[in-house]
């Protein structure tokens, strides 16, 4: 309880947590059960707020999505938060990349590099990277 009172947690994170601290596999399964069932412990609620903390640090949605499986969230749950964010990625990545590089077109093609190989490092699509360099 101590764990999920500082923040949310994954059920693979708690898992890996507890089974550190105390071991025993079958209690640990049932103790989870029980968080699971009484709505204390929900992989939907911590990948919303993962999710949103993640996006105002200014990351885009591959790596969200990328960072959420490692931490054993569900596809369907990861694609449900990123929904959730209700966040346009485009303008999203273009201030990400206004916000490290200042505003205006690259100078040459070493810097428009530079630039994509900072957005694809944040988790932005082609797409994303394309509109944003061309801005």
């Amino acid at each position: 309880m101590d764990l999920l009172a500082r923040r949310e947690h994954s059920l693979q994170e708690l898992r890996q947590k507890l089974h550190r601290r105390f071991g025993g596999a079958s209690e640990l399964a049932v103790e989870l059960q029980r968080l699971q069932e009484e709505n204390l412990q929900s992989d939907s609620r911590y990948a919303e707020s993962f999710a949103r903390q993640r996006m105002l640090r200014g990351y885009g949605p591959l790596r969200l999505r990328q960072e959420m499986r490692q931490k054993g969230i569900p596809e369907a749950e990861a694609s449900l938060a990123l929904e959730a964010l209700d966040i346009d990625w485009y303008s999203h990545a273009q201030a990400v990349c206004d916000r490290k590089f200042g505003t205006g077109p690259a100078a040459d093609l070493k810097e428009k590099g530079r630039r994509q190989r900072f957005l694809q490092y944040r988790g932005f699509s082609q797409d994303h990277i394309s509109a944003c360099l061309h801005s």
